[in-house]
């Protein structure tokens, strides 16, 4: 009988299979592009997530609160430290030697108007016209990174109205570079004069989620009235959702979150001054308050930074992210007086960046309101096509909509500034 194929096969050995048969050796050259392949995969997918949630004004939220509920909020707070130090080493291996960035053209500063000469005729001169707002140029913030106009105050122009002695100027801005160890970041401070400027907060469609049986039946418009856009000049971000740190605000004479006796406060009160201190020192005025809003411990309180700020590994400033994370950060910001409010908004800063910025600039309190790449923003707001209002970045490089705040109704809380209405002339007798 013929021999059959199963039976011309060497018998196994003893304590060993019949060897399988294993097909042709993958050759090693397509190993090799397998293996990078499963490396250069995920590396790839997490740069474009990583690019999209700093290009896309929504990715960012989107993405953050996804994964929060699928693999916690420590987790997500891990991942997103971690990514903001990679980022920031890889700045310093690339950008150490980067001078500091402009983003506007700085005016020489105009003469002071001579004096009158000795002796002339009073009656010949002209009526004094009292002086406009204008802060006072403070420089750079320190020797390392001087860049043209750092600290030097330029007029932002009210598109809707001309400027003259009875419309000048309520908006100034500057640019400071307030890391003596990173040339790349930035601050940039808007001064708000607060003679001729009303602010006003607005609580978020969502945030911050109330706490109080009353704020749950709060009526939330979450966008500028249309009542007062007529008047609108800018608007800026509000603070932390309530799950981090469960920072107070009152707004519309109703509690959304009941005040921490630590948290930093701005507050408005009915005749018109405005307050940036800890809780425990404004809480006996609350009565005499139109609305307030809370942030982490101030930064700044009477002129003095917080001791907390020179420590290492403090998270009071970021939520739950280290307050050394480099991040985009904003805060806002009063003088002595209480005349002018400072609002900040800053790219690849530490709290204590951020906070001695604002201080350098005038501020004698601080307060931090948000963090992270798509919450912090500055909007201005002129007339556009057909009259409807149009949003315009303080700086470019920040994300937002062309419904920021007036068409669409924000998810999180806000500011909004606009024109003090005149007052009242005395009636003639």
């Amino acid at each position: 009988m013929a021999e059959t194929a199963e039976a011309s096969k060497p018998p196994a050995q003893a304590g060993h299979s019949a060897p399988k048969h294993a097909g042709p050796p993958v050759p090693r050259s397509r190993r090799r592009r397998w293996i990078l392949a499963a490396v250069a995969v995920p590396v790839l997918a997490g740069a474009g997530l990583w690019t999209a949630v700093h290009r896309i004004p929504w990715m960012g939220p989107l993405v953050a609160n996804g994964l929060r509920s699928v693999i916690g909020a420590e987790n997500v707070t891990a991942l997103e430290e971690t990514a903001y130090a990679v980022e920031d080493r890889v700045h310093r291996l690339w950008r150490g030697s980067e001078p500091p960035k402009t983003y506007w053209e700085v005016p020489e500063p105009a003469p002071e108007p001579a004096a009158p000469a000795a002796g002339a005729d009073a009656a010949a001169a002209p009526a004094v016209v009292a002086a406009a707002f204008r802060p006072k140029d403070v420089g750079p913030s320190h020797a390392a990174w001087p860049a043209p106009g750092d600290g030097r105050w330029v007029p932002i122009v009210d598109r809707a109205r001309a400027v003259d002695d009875r419309h000048p100027p309520r908006l100034y801005k500057t640019l400071i570079h307030p890391d003596p160890h990173r040339s790349w970041a930035e601050l940039f401070v808007v001064a708000v004069d607060l003679s001729g400027v009303d602010v006003h907060l607005m609580a978020g469609s969502r945030e911050p989620a109330a706490t109080t049986e009353e704020g749950k039946t709060y009526e939330r418009r979450a966008k500028v009235p249309e009542a007062h856009q007529a008047q609108l000049l800018a608007a800026f971000n509000g603070g932390f959702m309530t799950e981090h740190g469960q920072w107070g605000m009152r707004v519309d004479d109703v509690t959304l979150v009941r005040a921490r006796e630590q948290g930093c406060t701005l507050a408005l009160h009915r005749d018109g001054r405005m307050q940036i201190g800890p809780w425990s020192r404004l809480a006996a005025d609350e009565g005499s308050m139109r609305w307030w809003r809370q942030t982490p411990s101030c930064m700044v309180d009477e002129g003095e930074l917080h001791p907390l700020l020179r420590a290492s590994e403090v998270r009071n400033w970021g939520a739950t992210l280290d307050g050394n994370t480099v991040i985009r950060r904003s805060a806002v910001g009063l003088d002595r007086e209480g005349k002018v409010l400072f609002v900040g908004i800053s790219n690849h800063t530490t709290a204590a960046a951020i906070a001695l910025g604002l201080r350098h600039a005038g501020a004698a309190a601080v307060a931090q309101l948000d963090v992270n790449w798509s919450y912090p923003k500055f909007l201005l707001y002129e007339p556009g096509e057909g009259g409807a209002l149009t949003p315009v970045a303080l700086a470019s490089g920040f994300e937002f909509s062309e419904d920021e705040y007036i068409r669409k109704r924000s998810l999180r809380d806000f500011f909004y500034l606009t024109r003090k209405a005149p007052a009242p002339s005395a009636a003639t007798p």
